[in-house]
């Protein structure tokens, strides 16, 4: 057994007990493998032992391995900061975008979706610890956001995802975890259903599914630690 496989396994029973110890019922949490810097090789091992459906952070990159791997209907998810001269590619082969935080790029997206795709999955990415360094929408902007991508054709809003400011503390990485399904329901409340939350990596993703989680994002814990040189 190759190493991803050994370690998406240990992911996937990792997965199944954050759900049993919340009360949630198995399988009602989504495994997204982030390959994002992997070679094409790792993504095909990874799907060879099931996996459906992964994240990528870099379009280019992306596209060259959902193109390459047309034909094993794999899932591409784009979970990075997304530019404005970037977005037709993700509109052209992605089925989820996960980092929606302003207008301008919902619009491109909705504009540049091929009309015999159906609609590209959309998540609103919040900022909730609040860091300069994050991208995300403020947490008081978001139902306005989400009001308006609602609005717009070829697009579908399921849901919110945050990437919290890490740390090793369970009850801290819980509470950003908390604000964000809060604000999910809080969108809810005013008539933008929303059934996704997608929260939680490799060293955070039990708190994530304590919280709600319905996609996890787990890239280290897969494929291992990642050399950018």
């Amino acid at each position: 057994m190759s190493v991803i496989v050994s370690n998406l396994q240990a992911v996937q029973a990792r997965l199944a007990a954050a759900e049993k110890a919340a009360g949630r019922t198995n399988g009602s949490v989504r495994l997204l493998a982030v390959s994002k810097t992997w070679p094409l090789a790792s993504v095909l091992e990874a799907a060879d032992a099931g996996q459906q459906a992964f994240g990528e952070n870099y379009v280019q990159e992306a596209v060259e391995k959902a193109m390459a791997t047309v034909d094993r209907h794999l899932e591409w998810h784009f979970i990075g900061p997304l530019q404005s001269n970037k977005t037709r590619l993700v509109a052209e082969h992605f089925a989820w975008v996960h980092s929606v935080d302003r207008l301008k790029i919902a619009e491109r997206l909705a504009a540049q979706r091929p009309a015999h795709l159906p609609p590209l999955q959309i998540c609103i990415q919040v900022n909730v610890s609040g860091e300069a360094s994050k991208s995300g929408c403020a947490p008081a902007d978001t139902l306005a956001l989400c009001q308006a991508v609602a609005a717009l054709p070829g697009l579908r809003l399921r849901g919110l995802m945050a990437i919290p400011e890490p740390t090793d503390d369970l009850a801290a990485q819980r509470a950003p975890f908390r604000q964000l399904r809060e604000l999910q329901a809080a969108v809810c409340a005013a008539g933008i259903p929303l059934d996704t939350l997608s929260m939680g990596m490799s060293h955070d993703l039990e708190a994530a599914v304590a919280e709600g989680a319905t996609i996890v994002r787990i890239g280290t814990a897969i494929f291992g630690e990642r050399n950018y040189a």
